[in-house]
């Protein structure tokens, strides 16, 4: 935790921030792109959140009290700003998110940054039908191998309701993927 507040502090400091802020984009675009992929599923959609995100990182690092790991409160800021592009998206397009989010799975294939196949398309449909915390726990979970303590500090959930939350997510993807 200590060499945490430190790269704080190089962030925060004028002479160092370039190059710290260097660094933190390094470390976490890969990850942070991947949390944000899992969300919104296109790839430029994706990149434009990703954008916004480490703006909003940059921006708003001085208000950051240390409450939970710089980890999480990125990752937190990633998460709203995923949610926030799916909701103004389906606002802007006229449909509902489910019709937004159905039709992005349909293009997955088109997709020349998706490299899955069938199963995993009918995997993206099953989490599709899931409440929107479900599907987040689930994709934080199964694709991102996040611990419960994480997700928890990036929710704001308690580990047992996102393990209830999980293992539901897993009984209704397993009965959509077997029926279907």
């Amino acid at each position: 935790m200590q060499e945490e507040q430190e790269f704080i502090n190089h962030l925060l400091n004028p002479k160092t921030q370039n190059q710290a802020f260097q660094q933190l984009l390094q470390d976490y675009q890969r990850p942070l792109y991947n949390h944000i992929r899992n969300i919104v599923l296109n790839h430029d959609d994706a990149d434009d959140v990703l954008q916004n995100v480490f703006i909003k990182i940059f921006q708003n690092l001085k208000n950051f009290k240390g409450e939970s790991k710089l980890f999480s409160w990125m990752y937190r800021i990633a998460t709203n700003e995923a949610l926030t592009f799916l909701k103004q998206k389906s606002k802007t397009s006229g449909i509902s998110s489910e019709t937004l989010q159905n039709k992005t799975i349909d293009n997955l294939e088109a997709d020349v940054f998706f490299d899955g196949n069938e199963i995993q398309i009918k995997l993206h449909k099953a989490i599709a039908l899931l409440p929107e915390k479900q599907q987040l726990v689930f994709k934080m979970k199964y694709f991102q191998e996040l611990k419960y303590e994480a997700i928890s500090e990036i929710l704001g959930t308690s580990v047992g309701g996102l393990k209830a939350s999980y293992h539901l997510a897993v009984k209704k993807i397993e009965a959509f993927v077997s029926t279907n």
